[in-house]
């Protein structure tokens, strides 16, 4: 096989499963290609090739692993850091969202150091830091934000009580409201699209479309049923999938003046339950059931078990619920009838309240004990909207998708990024592991594809979207997880190789805090730069702050002044978790995340896990995430694996472990895969890191949210380690 681009032969194109025709063609244009570019630098022959669309998203995946291992065989990560597969065009940067803002008071805030929007985005986002009170307005001012009294000043930093200040103080609004106004001439926004869908059993069916104006109309009817039953401030929560019946509630409720409580569809009664208490909802939307695959799973059930409070019931299928109700439980028609017999059933008026008014009730993950209760203020939905709008350039024509759900922080994101930028929301009703969801996106011709890694890895391991044309995709966007390089490159090559944006946050912060740019070049798995808006440092283990031109590894710290953060948990002490011990920077006490850290040569971001997700291996410290990168690309059989280490029973130095789940077709020998890992870990890490345990199971532990839970692997392993201490 060959070693570099220059070596790939006829026949090793053939051999990865492209016909002979094709590969005689792939040949020459790359043989083209490395003539064109002198010097034979591996990043210009890389662009050269996704510039030229050489790599057809058609193509067998073996393809384009070979070409891009082969382009990049002799590059030197440690020397240039990690190699980038996507570059900004410099002409194009000028008519996106935030490209345009730069482009007018660039020169002014920036002075004679301004040249473009990619020369300058660094230079930018740290303005945008260290002047809020003159970045903000300028986003604020581009999205669908409309104030009925304006704010004093963009931040207050007077009270000293609260580390994060007061953000846009004395404004007053309905962020609903704004969700649903025309953005530029009423006559022609009114009829845009805003919502398109499908359920999945009609995958071969057109498309649904909804406009803004019947949006609207449907708001209005949900809004008036509500004031029929509850008064303004009551917490009600939403239980369902993520369609547009869910999408219309979330809007009614904001637009209402209540607070939505959000619970994810997939909880079981006890998690309900929980939710239910700590927010103190007064009634709960639901569905009687959850369709998927053909199949019908229980929810109403579930709540039913969980609660006696007031169920709304929405049917999953057809016009009617099919199940017996309880007695103060309502129907979906009959819940509606109570807004009908109004003069005009479509006109209600927004609650204006202020900017500082919790709307919305989101929990954290809570794999132990009472998840954190988080409120969400009208702030909050600017600030996702504005990282949408500002590093994913969505806008007004765009059609964004993402599977989700209520029940997390993207399900928020997603409505309030579209909304509030005139973007067409797409939801597919059903699975999105199956062809049927890719069907959708292609049908639907979404631009913007955000994803979970777990997810990608099922679509390219069981390759259900093939012949799929996803080429009306401009940028991709993943969350929640660490990402594999290889799943990476697959879904990019869907779109020619679009940019895939990855995005680290939380439910707290309204946002991410690092991610990818569409100015800047773009590495598989890497986040590329800090929020516009965020400031970082990372800390070293005295928390001490590295330089910022220096590559290192540490707990991120985050600058306090975060517009959208929370300020208060319900059931918690905010202080204590996100500020107690942290050190001071800058004359402010910086913000905890609880994040790893790692800043490459280059300037690239990797999140390694979280703080408590590091092991001491032989008196050095590493993450989890890091050997697992190293561990899923040894073998050709591995889907993913789960690094862990513990203390023997008796004591001593951790022990590494690693938990595996093989693909389909695959048998493996843990013995076997001990010796390939050892191997891989120390070429690629550290030679002195041993892999005392392989252990193969059939799929890990996770969270409803997705997220691995490391503690149980961790206590399978220290099992392991006791009854091995007792033979």
């Amino acid at each position: 096989m060959a070693k570099s681009i220059q070596q790939v032969s006829l026949q090793d194109l053939v051999n990865t499963g492209l016909t002979t025709h094709d590969a005689k063609l792939l040949h020459a244009e790359l043989n083209d290609v490395i003539k064109c570019i002198n010097g034979s630098s591996p990043v210009e022959i890389w662009c050269e090739i996704t510039k030229r669309k050489l790599l057809k998203p058609f193509y067998p995946d073996a393809l384009h692993l070979l070409v891009y291992n082969k382009v990049y065989g002799s590059y030197d990560v440690a020397v240039n850091g990690p190699a980038p597969y996507w570059f900004p065009n410099y002409i194009d940067s000028k008519q996106t969202n935030l490209g345009r803002v730069m482009e007018t008071y660039g020169p002014k805030l920036l002075g004679a150091a301004y040249k473009d929007p990619v020369t300058n985005f660094k230079q930018f986002q740290k303005f945008s830091v260290e002047h809020p009170e003159e970045y903000w307005p300028l986003v604020l001012e581009k999205l669908s934000v409309q104030f009925k009294t304006q704010p004093k000043c963009i931040l207050d930093t007077s009270d000293k009580s609260k580390p994060g200040g007061t953000w846009l103080p004395g404004s007053v609004l309905n962020i609903a409201e704004c969700c649903l106004l025309s953005k530029n001439e009423p006559e022609k926004d009114n009829e845009k699209v805003a919502i398109v869908w499908r359920d999945e059993r009609f995958d071969d069916s057109d498309v649904n479309k909804m406009t803004l104006s019947e949006l609207r109309c449907q708001v209005m009817l949900v809004s008036n049923a509500l004031k029929v039953l509850f008064s303004r401030g009551d917490p009600i929560a939403i239980d369902m999938p993520m369609t547009v019946t869910a999408v219309i509630l979330y809007l009614a409720i904001v637009y209402s003046g209540l607070v939505v409580v959000s619970i994810a569809d997939s909880f079981a009664a006890k998690e309900i339950a929980t939710r239910l208490r700590v927010s103190k909802a007064k009634a709960i939307f639901t569905q009687d059931y959850i369709v998927r695959g053909g199949r019908r799973f229980p929810l109403y059930s579930r709540v039913v078990e969980a609660t006696e409070c007031t169920a709304i019931v929405i049917p999953a299928i057809g016009e009617k619920v099919d199940i017996q109700l309880r007695k103060q439980d309502i129907s979906w028609d009959d819940f509606l009838s109570g807004a009908k017999h109004l003069p005009r059933p479509d006109y209600c008026s927004p609650v204006y309240q202020s900017i500082d008014t919790m709307t919305n009730i989101l929990f954290s993950s809570g794999t132990t004990g009472d998840p954190k209760a988080i409120p969400w203020t009208q702030i909050a939905p600017m600030r996702c909207t504005a990282e949408a709008w500002a590093h994913a350039d969505i806008q007004a024509g765009d059609v964004y998708c993402w599977p989700t759900n209520l029940g997390w922080v993207m399900g928020p994101v997603l409505i309030y990024s579209c909304f509030l930028t005139g973007t067409t929301l797409a939801l597919y009703h059903g699975s999105p592991l199956g062809r049927g969801f890719g069907q959708f996106v292609q049908d639907a011709k979404v631009t913007l594809l955000g994803t979970v890694p777990s997810i990608v890895k099922t679509w390219r391991s069981t390759r259900c979207m093939e012949g799929l044309d996803w080429t009306n995709i401009k940028s991709f966007a993943t969350t929640g997880e660490a990402s594999n390089v290889d799943d990476d490159l697959w879904l990019s090559s869907r779109a020619y190789y679009k940019p895939v944006l990855e995005c680290c946050g939380g439910t707290e912060l309204a946002s991410s805090y690092v991610q990818g740019s569409v100015f800047l070049p773009q590495a598989f798995g890497a986040f590329s730069s800090a929020s516009l808006g965020t400031g970082f440092v990372i800390l070293d283990d005295y928390g001490v702050p590295y330089p910022d031109d220096q590559p290192c590894v540490g707990e991120v710290g985050l600058f306090p002044l975060y517009f959208g953060a929370s300020e208060k948990l319900l059931n918690a002490d905010h202080d204590e978790i996100y500020f107690k011990g942290m050190p001071i920077y800058k004359g402010r006490q910086l913000r905890r995340h609880g994040d790893i850290v790692k800043k490459t040569i280059g300037g690239y971001f990797y999140v390694q896990g979280r703080a408590d997700d590091t092991m001491n291996l032989g008196g050095i410290k590493t993450s989890s995430i890091e050997i697992e990168r190293v561990c899923e690309q040894a073998d050709e059989s591995i889907m993913e694996t789960c690094a862990v280490s513990a203390a023997p029973a008796n004591g001593g130095p951790e022990l590494l472990a690693i938990f595996v789940v093989l693909k389909n077709g695959f048998n493996g020998d843990p013995d076997k895969l001990k010796i390939v890992f050892s191997k891989a870990i120390h070429r690629n890490l550290n030679p002195l890191f041993k892999v005392t345990l392989v252990k193969i199971v059939p799929e890990f532990p996770r969270t409803a949210s997705n997220k691995l839970m490391r503690r149980l692997l961790r206590d399978q392993l220290k099992d392991e380690l006791r009854t091995r201490s007792k033979i």
